[in-house]
């Protein structure tokens, strides 16, 4: 079983990004930052729907979109029919397994990036995600 962070955790972190803790919203969130993982959103619904159906596919989507977007969780895009959801949002990388769709940290230290290309025109960098997909031999 899933040892959860408590819904008081939950609901000051919610709060503190100026999101309204709804029932769901702390579900999803005692879920997914129990600790550093990656979670598609399909596994975020089976362990908050794991006793009983209690939360929609629509309102996993929209409320991991809606952490996404204030930066409580990194979503990751594999590949357009690969999405997943990062409790870890420190500055890291990734190795995805193409073999078992396993994503696994790679510190920002191991990784030497010297300079980026010239942004276009009107632009700043944001952030930078290396994915790197290897598999088996």
């Amino acid at each position: 079983m899933l040892e959860l962070i408590s819904k008081l955790e939950a609901i000051k972190m919610l709060r503190k990004l100026k999101i309204s803790p709804t029932v769901q919203r702390i579900e999803i969130a005692q879920t997914l930052l129990s600790k550093k993982q990656h979670m598609s959103a399909e596994q975020v619904m089976g362990v908050v729907n794991q006793e009983k159906p209690k939360v929609s596919k629509a309102t996993v989507y929209n409320t991991l979109g809606l952490f996404a977007e204030k930066g409580l969780i990194r979503q990751l895009v594999i590949d357009p029919s690969k999405v997943f959801y990062d409790s870890n949002v420190s500055n890291h990388h990734h190795f995805f397994n193409v073999d078992t769709g396993e994503l696994v940290d790679i510190g920002d230290e191991e990784l030497n990036i010297n300079q980026l290309p010239n942004l276009p025109e009107g632009t700043v960098a944001e952030g930078v995600d290396i994915i790197i997909r290897v598999k088996s031999r």
